[in-house]
């Protein structure tokens, strides 16, 4: 009878103190504060993501100013891109990265096939197999498909969908596959603000399906409202969306970008700026300048 009485005291203690154990461990995983997400603006929609321990650089545009023509039917066509240089150097831009995502293959998003700059050897994701073959075919040795549950080094990529124009330009079959697809993408991590990269798209049922799920901290919207020549509407979005983005998700900081630099970019930063005064926005709306950094 004592000896069950002790066995009953024993197992007493030892429950108590596993249960001590795992309220201490639940009241530390609660307190540990989030790490620090950085973003760099670096020129368009090119821009470096450290996050989770691991730099990611998005949508590399490496080329000089003036290098390309303007986009054939597109506003401004006769400008030259890029319309303006690099912040810094390209040895600078590369410095530290661990793993380039290209959003899709459009020239301003990725011009990787023309230089020698980005490491062929780089872990690089792409958002299907039609662009990792192209990207493989320009010397690439290392190109993963970025899809719906994608981890690289502890931080988990999500591909979410978009529309890289209107229903109407995606009714013309020769606009529609110049347009093509263009995905975003979802930062995720342990004790790390979610952050959603929106990439070349308009405001569509994706976009709002992706904020449900999501519900991310930071959202990097390409804003420059780029626009073709005969139709109505942008292929990404512009300053209205900036200002949805804003409602739609009270607690979570914009950044614009994509601006200033390609020549059917209809919406300057100034303007944005101006824009974002007026409605009131400015707590949790930021517009970087290239080579800025932005910590959250």
């Amino acid at each position: 009878m004592q000896r069950s009485k002790a066995l009953a005291l024993i197992l007493s203690f030892t429950l108590g103190a596993a249960s001590v154990s795992a309220n201490a461990a639940t009241n530390a995983s609660s307190t540990t504060p989030q790490q620090t997400v950085q973003v760099q603006q670096i020129r368009n929609a090119t821009a470096k993501i450290d996050y989770a321990g691991k730099t990611f650089l998005i949508d590399p545009f490496l080329a000089k100013k003036g290098t390309y023509p303007g986009f054939e039917g597109t506003f401004n066509s006769k400008l030259r891109n890029p319309l303006i240089e690099l912040p810094m150097p390209v040895k600078e831009v590369l410095k530290g990265v661990d793993a380039v995502i290209v959003s899709h293959t459009h020239l301003d998003h990725w011009d990787g096939g023309d230089h020698q700059f980005i490491p062929k050897a780089i872990p690089l994701f792409a958002q299907h197999e039609a662009d990792a073959k192209l990207i493989r075919g320009q010397g690439y040795t290392n190109v993963r498909i970025l899809g719906e549950n994608t981890v690289f080094e502890g931080v988990q990529l999500t591909k979410v969908g978009g529309q890289h124009g209107t229903d109407a330009m995606y009714s013309k079959k020769p606009l529609a596959g110049a347009l093509g697809e263009a995905m975003g993408i979802v930062f995720q991590a342990p004790r790390m603000k979610t952050v959603y990269v929106v990439g070349d798209t308009v405001w569509q049922s994706d976009v709002d399906q992706t904020l449900a799920k999501f519900k991310p901290d930071v959202i990097i919207l390409n804003a420059g409202d780029a626009r073709m020549i005969g139709y109505t509407g942008s292929i990404i979005m512009g300053k209205d969306d900036v200002l949805h983005a804003y409602q739609a998700m009270p607690n979570a900081t914009i950044i614009a970008t994509h601006m200033d630099a390609i020549n059917h970019m209809t919406l300057s930063r100034k303007e944005l700026k101006e824009h974002v005064k007026q409605h009131g926005i400015r707590d949790r709306v930021r517009i970087p300048a290239d080579g800025e950094i932005l910590k959250f």
